[in-house]
């Protein structure tokens, strides 16, 4: 755990139970302030309770006693409009921050020269931290790892010279720390997002930009118009901006060409990694994460044969685009995190003689997007509410068999694949929300697992 010590002596308000609101709570108590909670959900302020912490109804406080209100990023600050809580903070004219301002307050205090890596971007920002910190442990580095992806920021160990943080920072998380300056700070891509949240695309980027605004050294995606302008503008100071992507080869960048990543920071361009073969690293947007990913490892002084080595060695996240197994020329591909057609168009760009299974809750806009690659597609396996609007959207271009569930899906497709005359995918990419017959992606995800290794003669690959 981190204390954080900075309200020593002084009452603060919270607002939000969940696991970062709880931690928070804990390292705010230890820290030597004295914490007044509150919840919707009566079994949090039950269990906040139990762990010693003060609960109250926070509408009836008087917030004259408090010295900021400690919000929790599930909840409007601003869009679309402020909670309760954020209302009556402003009323008492004091701070509304978030747990990372805490972690940054703390760092500034006992050790600022603490290498802290943050990360952010609407897409690609978990796998980009998760990769980032399995490179740095390769380096022998003592690398705590956490934010927006596991554990909570101020349950990981104290900031320190000799210690590096990997936080994947949202835009909720983002908005919530004014103070944020890590050493390296990464942003990777915006598209519209969040949108209900904060009001418009330009509000949007600008929380993001905020990320790399005040960071000693600033990796920048420049694969989209946003990010491009984001450079421009924070360009011409003595600071390093490292530019990533597909995109731009011009110094001062790194860039992925060719299944290769290429430093072209120092001198002529010069080949750090190869991702051929690596599975957990496909596609494009995979190359734009390892690319970002190689940045840091690079600004952190990481040999190239380190990097090349942890790349090849990285297992990838859970439910994307995760190698589940393989039986005879099938490979099994679990990327149930994909819950829109943006996701899904990921995994259908990286794959050819896919088998695919589909469906569940849908999103606006169905998989009408995705017709251009229909053509790679030689069965669709639909599952869930969504199946009759997805049948119509395939009808007459790509064959279908409608399962109704996961099981049946994954027992045709395994058996349509294994009859196929060429190497097969069988690839669960929903492009649907999970919640009419699983209570999350996680849960759809890891039932595909299960069916899949039930299946005869499956040998089991890294995602197993």
């Amino acid at each position: 755990m981190t204390p954080a010590t900075t309200f020593a002596g002084r009452t603060v308000a919270l607002f939000g139970l969940g696991g970062s609101g709880l931690a928070t709570a804990l390292a705010l108590k230890e820290g030597g302030a004295q914490v007044v909670a509150c919840d919707d959900n009566p079994a949090k302020m039950a269990e906040a309770a139990a762990r010693g912490i003060e609960t109250a109804d926070l509408r009836t406080a008087d917030w004259s006693r408090f010295a900021a209100l400690l919000l929790s990023p599930g909840v409007p600050l601003t869009h679309p409009e402020p909670h309760w809580s954020a209302k009556l903070a402003k009323e008492a004219g004091i701070e509304i921050i978030g747990d990372i301002e805490l972690f940054c307050r703390e760092r500034a205090k006992l050790a600022p020269n603490a290498p802290f890596i943050a990360i952010t971007g609407t897409n690609g920002k978990s796998t980009t931290t998760a990769l980032v910190a399995h490179i740095l442990r390769a380096a022998g580095h003592d690398v705590q790892m956490g934010g927006n992806i596991g554990t909570a920021i101020l349950s990981l160990e104290l900031p320190s010279e000799d210690r590096i943080h990997v936080i994947e920072c949202s835009s909720f998380q983002i908005d919530l720390a004014p103070s944020l300056a890590p050493s390296i700070g990464v942003q990777l891509n915006v598209s519209p997002d969040h949108l209900d949240r904060h009001g418009t695309i330009a509000e949007y980027a600008a929380i993001k930009e905020r990320l790399v605004a005040k960071a000693d050294k600033a990796i920048i995606g420049v694969d989209d118009d946003i990010d491009r302008a984001m450079v421009a503008r924070l360009s011409g100071g003595k600071r390093t901006i490292v530019r990533v992507g597909l995109t731009d080869h011009a110094a001062g960048s790194v860039y992925a060409e060719g299944g290769r990543i290429v430093s072209h920071l120092e001198g002529e361009p010069r080949r750090i990694a190869d991702l051929s073969g690596v599975g957990s690293l496909r596609g494009d947007h995979n190359a734009q994460n390892a690319a970002a990913a190689v940045a840091v490892a690079l600004l952190s002084g990481v040999e190239a044969a380190t990097i090349q080595s942890a790349l090849r060695s990285f297992p990838g996240l859970p439910h994307r685009m995760e190698e589940i197994g393989q039986s005879g020329k099938t490979l099994f591909i679990n990327d149930s995190k994909a819950t829109n057609a943006d996701s899904t168009e990921k995994a259908l760009k990286s794959f050819d003689n896919i088998f695919w299974i589909l469906g569940g809750k849908a999103k606006e806009g169905g998989i009408t997007t995705l017709r251009s690659y229909f053509p790679q597609i030689r069965k669709a396996y639909l599952i869930g509410a969504s199946s009759e609007e997805f049948a119509k959207t395939l009808e007459g271009e790509v064959p279908y068999a409608l399962c109704s569930t996961l099981d049946r899906a994954v027992e045709q497709a395994a058996h349509d694949a294994a009859a196929s005359d060429a190497a097969a995918v069988v690839l669960l990419s929903p492009a649907c929300a999970s919640y009419d017959q699983y209570p999350n992606y996680e849960m759809r995800g890891n039932h595909f697992r299960e069916l899949v290794r039930a299946l005869p003669g499956i040998n089991p690959t890294m995602g197993a």
